[in-house]
């Protein structure tokens, strides 16, 4: 009997020191974990935030005409406000409205510089010309240029990472501020406004497009006199400014606005590129 307690004894100390060290264990994991995942959203954020703020800076820097009238932290913080805490696809455009209030842009009137498909040009005649600005040359433009962000719905962090693609849904954040800044950038156009467009598709204006939904929508028609069509083609494309598209672009511009489309060369736009001799006007 005495064995027997004995053993009995043994058996249930061991079985304590057990369930002691898989606990620990287990602390020691959910600690862990825990450390990891805020250590990587902190980063998340952080590294975010200091893409933002640094890129703000340098756009300030080289534009001093703005500089003394902007803040780059108002800014950070009332892009934050826009979707931190919120479900990813229930962001709506209007929520980036306190960011549009807290910059101040200043653009010459007819140098405005609408894209549709033709990003990458558009980008390479603008990098190197100054007679013409896209929105991505504006300073909110430039500061979120390529960039991914999302929350979650009752969380303070930033992701940069599983966020909803552009078509996954519609109020999604990246989405949604493209298409509230697209909207300030056309509202605040004024003079002669041009939009460069692919010449290599056979239907060069979309109507679902941001130019096509929100932008040419947009136009001011007691701000911006004509909407000129920079139809960029190359020696084998057979889409011309007769295109049946246009139709759709010219009913849905304002009658106000003049609207006008010509054909330019890809090589010529390429040769300006190159060659800043070449005055702006004999380049589209």
């Amino acid at each position: 009997m005495h064995r027997e307690a004995s053993r009995r004894k043994r058996c249930l100390l061991l079985g304590v020191v057990v369930v002691v060290v898989v606990v620990v264990v287990v602390v020691v994991v959910v600690v862990v974990l825990a450390i990891v995942l805020g250590l990587t959203l902190t980063r998340y954020s952080d590294h975010l935030r200091s893409t933002v703020i640094g890129r703000c800076e340098s756009f300030l820097k080289k534009h001093t005409d703005v500089s003394r009238v902007n803040d780059c932290e108002r800014i950070w913080g009332a892009f934050e406000e826009a979707y931190v805490g919120k479900d990813p696809c229930e962001v709506p455009a209007e929520a980036y409205d306190p960011l549009i209030s807290s910059v101040t842009q200043h653009v010459i009137c007819g140098t405005m510089l609408f894209w549709s498909k033709t990003k990458a040009l558009a980008h390479a005649f603008t990098d190197n010309r100054e007679c013409l600005v896209t929105l991505e040359d504006t300073l909110l433009g430039f500061v979120f240029d390529e960039l991914t962000w999302c929350s979650k719905n009752g969380s303070k962090e930033t992701f940069t990472t599983d966020c909803p693609g552009w078509s996954e849904c519609q109020n999604n954040p990246v989405r949604s501020f493209w298409i509230r800044a697209s909207a300030n950038f056309a509202a605040t156009s004024c003079g002669n406004v041009s939009a460069m467009l692919n010449g290599s598709l056979e239907s060069p204006f979309s109507s679902t497009s941001v130019f096509g939904s929100v932008e040419v929508k947009s136009l001011d028609p007691n701000k911006v006199d004509d909407l000129t069509i920079l139809l960029v083609t190359k020696e084998t494309d057979t889409t011309t400014c007769a295109s049946s598209s246009f139709q759709s672009l010219r009913s849905a511009l304002d009658p106000k606005i003049a609207y006008n489309c010509r054909e330019v060369p890809y090589n010529r736009v390429e040769n300006c590129i190159s060659d800043p001799e070449i005055p702006c006007s004999d380049c589209l």
